[in-house]
C-alpha cells in the first residue's frame, strides 16, 4: 500500500514525479533512473534515463501499479539520450507525453508522444517540438482549454545557453545582481504537438516587483517548474538548485509575472528537487523524490508523496521532508 513519505516504488527507481488525476485515478509520470557507475557531474551525465514507466494509485492509500514501459528512446528518431524527467496532459480525447531529450546534437529538445490511454504505451512524432529546447516540460490545460507548457533548466539542461533563444554554446552568466535566467513559458497550439509563439521568458519578482536576481540562490528559479492553480491564481514552483529547495511564486496571469512567496519543502537526501502538486478528492498532494532508497546516490532516486496545505491567506505551508 501507498504510504506518505515512502518511495512509492522499490522495484525500481524513479524521480521527477509529474502527478495528474485522470480517470478518477492519480497517475504519476516519473523519470527513470537506471543503475550505472559513470561519472557524477554539474552536467547530469550521471542521468542516463532511457525509458518511462507510469505508474498510478486509485486512492492516496491504495498500492501503486507499475503499468510498465511507456517509451523508449530507441523507438524516438530524433532522440541521441537522456529522456529526462516528462510531463502528461489530456485534451482532444487524447493524452499527451512531452519529454526533454539531447538530439543527435546533443542539444536538449521537447518531444511529444500520444495515446488513448493515460498509462500509455505512447507513440512520438517523428521530431522535436520546433522552437523547444532544454529540459523540465510541465504543461497546464486552463479553465478556458487554453494549453501552456513551461520549461527550462540551468547547467545540464543548457538553458543559460539560450538567453538569446538561440543556442549560445560560449555563454556568459548573469552577473549576481543582475535578473536571474527564468524559465520559459509557451501556448501550445490546438492541437498539442506544437508551439504557437517564440517562448517567452518568465519574470519572478520579489515583494518590491524588482526581479530575483542570479546570485539569490534561495529564491532564484533553477530548474523544474510546475503550474497549478489555487483559487483563481497561478502558482509557479520551482528548485532553486544549488540550496536544494522547492519554493513558489504566484501570479495572476499563466504567463507572469510571478511575486515570489516563499519555501514549499526543505532540501531532501540527494543533489536534486523535483515535484509536482495535484488535487486528489478534496486535498492537496506534493510528489517530490529523494535519494533515500540508496543512500544518497543521485542518479538512484524514488519518488514519494505527502500532504500540502494552504494557509487563510493562500500561502503555501511549508515542509520539512523528513517530519511528518
Amino acid at each position: 500500500m501507498a504510504k506518505q513519505n515512502e518511495p512509492l516504488v522499490t522495484h525500481i527507481y524513479t524521480a521527477d514525479p509529474s502527478a495528474h488525476v485522470f480517470e478518477g485515478k492519480l497517475y504519476i509520470y516519473p523519470s527513470h533512473d537506471l543503475e550505472h557507475d559513470g561519472e557524477d557531474n554539474d552536467n547530469g551525465d550521471q542521468y542516463k534515463m532511457e525509458d518511462y514507466h507510469i505508474l498510478s494509485m486509485d486512492d492516496v492509500d491504495a498500492p501503486c501499479v507499475d503499468h510498465g514501459e511507456a517509451l523508449h528512446m530507441k523507438d524516438v528518431p530524433w532522440v541521441s539520450g537522456q529522456m529526462w524527467a516528462p510531463d502528461a496532459a489530456f485534451k482532444n480525447d487524447t493524452y499527451y507525453l512531452y519529454f526533454p531529450a539531447r538530439d543527435k546534437d546533443g542539444i536538449f529538445r521537447l518531444g511529444v508522444a500520444t495515446s488513448k490511454r493515460p498509462e500509455g504505451p505512447f507513440v512520438p512524432q517523428e521530431s522535436h517540438i520546433l522552437g523547444s529546447f532544454s529540459i523540465d516540460p510541465a504543461v497546464l490545460v486552463d479553465d478556458d482549454g487554453q494549453a501552456y507548457i513551461y520549461f527550462g533548466g540551468l547547467w545540464g539542461g543548457q538553458l543559460e545557453k539560450w538567453q538569446t533563444n538561440s543556442y549560445v554554446n560560449d555563454f556568459v552568466e548573469p552577473a549576481a545582481d543582475a535578473p536571474a535566467i527564468g524559465p520559459r513559458v509557451a501556448q501550445l497550439s490546438d492541437d498539442m504537438l506544437s508551439l504557437k509563439e517564440i517562448p517567452l521568458e518568465i519574470q519572478i519578482l520579489d515583494e518590491d516587483g524588482k526581479p530575483i536576481t542570479a546570485g539569490d540562490e534561495d529564491r532564484r528559479y533553477f530548474e523544474g517548474p510546475w503550474m497549478h492553480k489555487y483559487n483563481g491564481k497561478y502558482y509557479l514552483s520551482y528548485s532553486t538548485g544549488t540550496t536544494h529547495m522547492l519554493v513558489y511564486a504566484v501570479g495572476d496571469s499563466p504567463k507572469g509575472p510571478f511575486t515570489y512567496k516563499g519555501k514549499i519543502l526543505d532540501p531532501v537526501i540527494g543533489w536534486t528537487t523535483h515535484h509536482s502538486i495535484v488535487e486528489f478528492k478534496g486535498k492537496w498532494y506534493l510528489f517530490y523524490h529523494d535519494s533515500s532508497m540508496s543512500g544518497g546516490v543521485n542518479h538512484k532516486r524514488c519518488v514519494k508523496f505527502r500532504e500540502l496545505q494552504y494557509d487563510a491567506e493562500g500561502n503555501i505551508i511549508p515542509m520539512k521532508p523528513y517530519e511528518d
